[in-house]
């Protein structure tokens, strides 16, 4: 749908999200993004955001989980 968040993950070790309104939770072991119509959680070790902008960005870290709620 038009402006819904996509979320492409690559192995464990990074994922690159478009299209995200927000950052709500920033930790080592959790991030949590507001997306249009849903909140999207990452949770792992040494979790970081490798770089961001208002349309995309990307995690880097050990990923263990990615929740959509």
């Amino acid at each position: 749908m038009l402006g819904d968040s996509i979320v492409t993950v690559t192995g464990n070790r990074e994922a690159f999200i478009e299209n995200y309104k927000g950052i709500l939770e920033y930790t080592k072991e959790s991030i949590v993004l507001q997306g249009k119509n849903c909140r999207i959680s990452f949770q792992g070790k040494k979790l970081s955001i490798d770089y961001y902008t208002n349309e995309d960005m990307k995690i880097g870290g050990s990923i263990e989980c990615v929740r959509y709620f």
